[in-house]
């Protein structure tokens, strides 16, 4: 059993793909022996967390799931009689419209075998709660006694294991099944235990507060053949520096973005000092900053980042600069940054496009077209960090649409532009062309303020412009600038709960 995530990659593999290698594990095994071993590692698991639960709710639905929850209880039954101990069982069950799957009907002989009393309705009270109402293939949300079972279970405040994710869930996407408001309990502590195969879903919007701590029980010694997606790794380590270094050889970051209130009168000056700021406290050698002011009166200094250069933003798409450095363009552009876009997209050699900068890609067919032609020249890498409503615009869509299936928009998103697609988020999607998507598992609501976003731009173009992974590995890189963006909004929280972390803080975090 693993606790996921942790300091290895983990493979994900979507509905399809979990049944097709469930299928094919099974012709090999006897009848019934991935059900049996699911269940017995759902009642350890269910010891180890809740040890002193006097009274147990074990919730089965009429599928597979329900027949996990039934072995488990089975066992946990047996344990008590052997032990002279162990919490007392109430075990409900909400019958489907036909017969049960054969695994099912198996675990329901199991079940009565071993004395068990099987219930029509959830218990009073109770201490801890298995939920086994529904799998991988519910596609609507639950009617009738499955309904009422599922707002006993996640309406209370007592924990719940839930067996291969929670109940309700779409297991490939995040998304709740669930009617309006009908979500569970935020207080309720929740863990899920995911049966041979994480599903990203645990891991992407909605997915992260449903599952909890989760769990992963592979059942057989074997991996899945292929990974749809990829829970990315808990660790990020930074290549060693050598002592016989200097600035220039430290890489260059070029900012270009942060209109000035005046011509507009929408200020947005602080997103590129952030960007600026984080990318150079992330290491980068040199920061030039280019700030957008068609007046001229922008400030020409930063009295908390000194080290960062100004410069006029016609003397940074200079072509040997832009070939040269990593440029990070569109923090806070507005309608400004229009102008400068065709030159960094067409010389940048290495480029981060955020915000207003895809705000007028998606406005511009031309401008739309350059970008998808700079996957053309293999020396050029594009990387694009939307959020999900400038994701919308990118693919004539609404944000609501990309919500529901993010990794299927970030990889859209990159297999059209030809881009690496940052879809950030709750468990955001690094996403490249022909390669499986990687889930980031670190962050918190913490970086849900302003600012963050340009930080984050900043620290991918720093960690692009510094002497690490060749432009081959560019996936990797962003992937790594991605975890370290979230993996320090993390240690804040566990250092200072309570405290509001804003994107200033977040950025000066990064030099450790």
């Amino acid at each position: 059993m693993r606790l996921l995530p942790d300091c290895r990659p983990a493979p994900l593999l979507n509905i399809a793909s979990t049944r097709t290698y469930e299928t094919a594990l099974a012709r090999h095994l006897p009848p019934h022996e991935l059900m049996r071993r699911a269940g017995l590692a759902l009642a350890r698991l269910t010891l180890a967390l809740h040890p002193h639960a006097r009274r147990l709710w074990v919730a089965c639905g009429p599928g597979n799931n329900g027949g996990d929850a039934l072995i488990a209880a089975s066992h946990l039954q047996r344990w008590r009689h052997e032990r002279g101990g162990g919490p007392d069982l109430h075990v409900s069950r909400c019958p489907g419209a036909g017969d049960p799957p054969t695994d099912t009907a198996w675990a329901l002989a199991q079940a009565h075998a071993s004395g068990i009393t099987i219930h029509d309705a959830p218990p009073d009270t109770w201490d801890a709660a298995i939920d086994g109402l529904l799998g991988i293939g519910a596609t609507r949300a639950p009617t009738g006694s499955l309904a009422e079972h599922w707002c006993a279970l996640f309406t209370a405040d007592q924990p719940v294991l839930c067996v291969d994710l929670p109940s309700g869930l779409a297991a490939d996407t995040g998304q709740w099944l669930m009617p309006g408001d009908a979500h569970p309990a935020p207080w309720q502590p929740r863990a899920t235990l995911t049966m041979l195969t994480g599903k990203p879903g645990l891991f992407t919007a909605q997915g992260r507060d449903a599952a909890g701590q989760v769990w992963l029980a592979p059942l057989v010694d074997a991996s899945p053949p292929t990974a749809d997606a990829w829970l990315g790794a808990t660790t990020a380590e930074a290549a060693p520096r050598l002592h016989a270094t200097h600035k220039g050889s430290q890489g260059d970051v070029v900012v270009i973005g942060g209109q000035d209130i005046r011509p507009a009168g929408l200020g947005m000056t602080g997103a590129a000092v952030l960007a600026a700021r984080a990318a150079l406290h992330a290491g980068a050698g040199r920061v030039y900053l280019g700030l957008l002011d068609a007046d001229g009166g922008a400030p020409g200094w930063d009295p908390l980042c000194p080290a960062l250069m100004f410069r006029r933003p016609d003397l940074l798409v200079d072509p040997a600069l832009l070939d040269s450095a990593v440029t990070v363009c569109g923090c806070g552009g507005g309608q400004a940054v229009a102008s400068h876009l065709p030159s960094v997209l067409r010389h940048a050699r290495r480029l981060v496009l955020d915000a207003d900068a895809l705000n007028t890609i998606a406005a511009h067919e031309a401008m739309r077209h350059q970008l998808v032609r700079r996957a053309e020249h293999p020396g050029q890498v594009t990387v694009i960090t939307p959020h999900p409503l400038e994701a919308a615009r990118l693919l004539g869509t609404g944000s609501a649409e990309v919500q529901a299936d993010r990794l299927g928009a970030a990889q859209q998103l990159a297999d059209r532009l030809g881009v690496i697609c940052v879809l950030k988020g709750s468990g955001s999607i690094i996403a490249s062309p022909g390669q499986a998507p990687v889930i980031n598992p670190s962050g918190n609501a913490a970086l849900a303020t302003a600012g963050t976003g340009d930080v984050l731009a900043g620290l991918i173009g720093s960690l692009l412009a510094q002497p690490t992974p060749a432009d081959g590995d560019a996936p990797a890189t962003v992937a790594r600038a991605v975890f370290l963006h979230g993996q320090t909004a993390d240690r804040w929280v566990a250092a200072t709960p309570g405290r509001h972390l804003d994107a200033g803080t977040l950025a000066m975090l990064l030099a450790g």
